[in-house]
């Protein structure tokens, strides 16, 4: 449906991925509203065949907001794709369903993005239920960033880790700009979406935003972490309901995938072998301390195991890389 008739052209279109997200679509929606009313966003809500009803409260409850009802799951990327070429506006944000814009943050996202002509993307601060800040933000998958991260170098050596963007050793107050961020919402600029080819229409789920960033700076674009714009992120929402604790297995496929795409076979193969060592030399040091002291090492000797099982997935044969996606 058209925005009101004395606004001709929205300065952000927002498109909303959906899929058996209820709820959260609703929440999603409420605070879009106010500024969809006034006509700065045009709002897309595509619809991956949900069957819990979330058509419908898109048609019933938010009339001011475009639904495009797909009759199977295209998956994120496909999704803002298809709805991509049927907007306009100078800006277009790629948003899950269950995330919540706060006040002022669009307004910051534009701010930042005048101040930097060459951000293709702006990705706020992703704020989880609890109230803390979601790490968002990535170096593209590197030998260099695994042994790093194997060798504990990033808690040694503080501004490495920060520099490396990595888990539990970043500074989510500096704005800078970032190799990519995850599309949870991500603020792009039209030009460097047409530039970058937007998502992967292959990518069918995870590792698409990856992909968003590698593309973008390929075209010449950045990427820009925005911390003081807030958006409230359930994470995992609509995938843990789709896949539940094999979810984590299918992203590891995926970015296994994408680095043997992008970063060719020996690479992505050092990658895996040096995090499944890692991981083992971990599993091996505690288990001294499993023995005699079941709890709680038993159960972080445990995930160490796990995460040595799922890399894995990069000593894939390179038939099973190229067709995952």
């Amino acid at each position: 449906m058209a925005l009101g008739e004395n606004i001709s052209k929205p300065e952000i279109a927002v498109i909303v991925v959906s899929w058996n997200t209820r709820e959260l679509l609703e929440g999603c929606l409420r605070s879009l509203e106010a500024d969809a009313l006034n006509g700065r966003l045009d709002v897309c809500v595509v619809d991956n065949a949900s069957h819990d009803g979330s058509a419908r409260l898109v048609r019933d409850g938010f009339p001011w907001a475009t639904l495009i009802e797909s009759p199977e799951n295209l998956g994120f990327g496909a999704a803002v794709n298809l709805a991509a070429e049927r907007t306009e506006g100078r800006w277009l944000a790629a948003a899950n369903a269950d995330v919540a814009v706060a006040p002022g943050a669009l307004d910051a996202l534009l701010s930042a993005g005048a101040s930097d002509p060459r951000a293709g993307a702006l990705a706020p601060r992703l704020v989880l239920p609890d109230g803390r800040t979601q790490h968002s933000v990535y170096a593209f998958p590197s030998v260099v960033v695994t042994l790093v991260l194997a060798l504990g170098l990033g808690r040694a050596i503080p501004w490495l880790g920060d520099r490396l963007l990595l888990v539990g050793e970043w500074d989510p107050e500096r704005a800078r700009r970032v190799p990519w961020a995850i599309a949870a919402f991500l603020l792009i600029r039209r030009d460097a979406w047409a530039a970058a080819g937007g998502f992967d229409p292959q990518q069918w789920m995870y590792a698409e935003d990856l992909e968003l960033g590698w593309r973008l700076r390929r075209a010449g674009f950045s990427t820009r972490y925005v911390p003081h714009a807030r958006v409230e992120h359930r994470s995992a929402a609509a995938t843990s309901r789709a896949w539940g604790d094999e979810r984590t297995a299918r992203w590891m496929r995926s970015t296994y995938a994408w680095t043997f795409r992008r970063r060719g076979p020996l690479r992505t193969r050092t990658i895996a072998a040096i995090s499944i060592c890692s991981a083992l030399a971990r599993y091996v040091a505690l288990s001294p301390l499993a023995l005699f002291a079941p709890d709680p090492w038993r159960a972080r000797r445990a995930v160490w195991a796990t995460w040595a099982r799922l890399h894995r997935a990069g000593l894939a044969r390179a038939s099973s890389l190229r067709a995952h996606r």
